[in-house]
């Protein structure tokens, strides 16, 4: 599942985004960041497209990402991360991501 949006190239990844009805009603278009696998479930990284007066600017928001492989015409469901630990798993495997995008960066950076 994961490997769906990963695998998209970074023009078209850029422009894929996700609309969120908070429990206020309120509606935040986000970005998606990535897709995480942890302890055999996927979760996926959004970040809210928000301006930067908004309290959630700059944050990032964790959701266990659930994908019915039986009916690709279904939509994805997010849902809330309510245990405390599964939500630190997932923030540790998502720094974890971030330092892997950071070290290809200096890689390809050397290799030009």
């Amino acid at each position: 599942m994961a490997d769906l949006i990963n695998n998209i190239p970074d023009e078209e990844a850029e422009d894929i985004t996700v609309e969120l009805e908070l429990e206020d009603g309120k509606i935040v278009n986000c970005a998606i960041i990535t897709i995480l696998e942890v302890d055999g479930k996927d979760y996926i990284a959004l970040l809210p497209m928000v301006d930067e007066d908004d309290d959630n600017y700059g944050d990032v928001w964790f959701y266990e990402y659930l994908e019915d492989d039986d009916d690709p015409d279904d939509e994805p469901e997010l849902k809330y991360i309510e245990d405390d630990s599964v939500y630190e798993a997932v923030a540790d495997a998502f720094d974890e991501f971030l330092d892997k995008q950071e070290y290809d960066e200096l890689i390809t950076e050397d290799e030009e």
